[in-house]
């Protein structure tokens, strides 16, 4: 089935839903259309989410079992924190999806974007003991910004949220899940997808700089210290990428938009 027969089996919801509710589809749409674009996908697995404006409990994410690519904006499932399904809807979520995403929002409310990802960089990096470091312009986006939490499993068990919070704290704008990938949170989808992006870059460049087998050059701490003073003071309102990124699943005929 193509991916114009499934948009043509989903109804559009625009004028159904609040405009600020379609802007967050169409955003959220967006944002799964460009992580299949830069190949951060991985099939059917992983998840990305973006709250519904104006709440606390609920949010949307992919319906289960359609390639990012295929997913638009009238596809996304409505959920609430308890994982009841909110929208009329002949699709169905992820449990992995809804145990680590229900956990993020219903704990952090700054965070309105959160975007999970197996890349082979990101897994990579998720294995190796010293996790990433601070070796490239893009991994100190991240520096003292970056959490970690150790692999329980297929994220099944509801239990493991309380530790994924405790895990992410209150300040990390990304987070490693050893042995398993990425994991980044934002104001929005365009913060979320910047991040991602940037820290799958970081990962590579790891990869890549440790394979080539000298030593590597770690910058004096300071400086650490002065890139992290400013990327902190970039805010999500700099994502000034973002419309050329829309422009590009444009260009593409994305019909992320239905």
């Amino acid at each position: 089935m193509g991916v114009d027969t499934v948009t043509q089996m989903v109804p559009s919801l625009k004028g159904k839903v609040s405009e600020e509710e379609w802007q967050a589809r169409v955003d959220l749409a967006a944002c799964y259309q460009l992580v299949a674009h830069f190949g951060m996908t991985d099939l059917i697995f992983t998840h990305i989410s973006a709250r519904i404006p104006g709440t606390h409990d609920q949010f949307l994410i992919n319906p289960y079992g359609l390639f990012f690519d295929e997913i638009t904006a009238s596809s996304l499932v409505k959920v609430d924190i308890d994982g009841k399904v909110l929208d009329e809807t002949d699709f169905f979520i992820n449990p992995a999806g809804y145990t680590i995403h229900s956990a993020i929002h219903g704990a952090r409310h700054d965070v309105d974007c959160v975007l999970h990802t197996h890349t082979t960089a990101g897994m990579a990096v998720s294995a190796q003991k010293q996790g990433l470091l601070p070796i490239s312009q893009h991994s100190l986006m991240f520096y003292k910004r970056l959490a970690y939490h150790g692999y329980e499993g297929i994220a099944l068990n509801l239990d493991e949220r309380e530790r994924l919070v405790r895990d992410l704290g209150e300040e990390s704008i990304a987070m490693i899940l050893r042995n398993h990938g990425l994991l980044t949170v934002g104001a929005s989808a365009a913060e979320a997808f910047r991040r991602i992006y940037y820290l799958e870059k970081a990962c590579q460049s790891q990869i890549e700089a440790l394979s080539g087998g000298s030593e590597i050059i770690l910058p004096p701490e300071e400086v650490c210290e002065t890139a992290l003073e400013q990327f902190k003071s970039l805010s999500s309102k700099d994502t000034l990428e973002w419309p050329g990124l829309l422009r590009i699943l444009d260009r593409k005929g994305s019909n992320y938009r239905h």
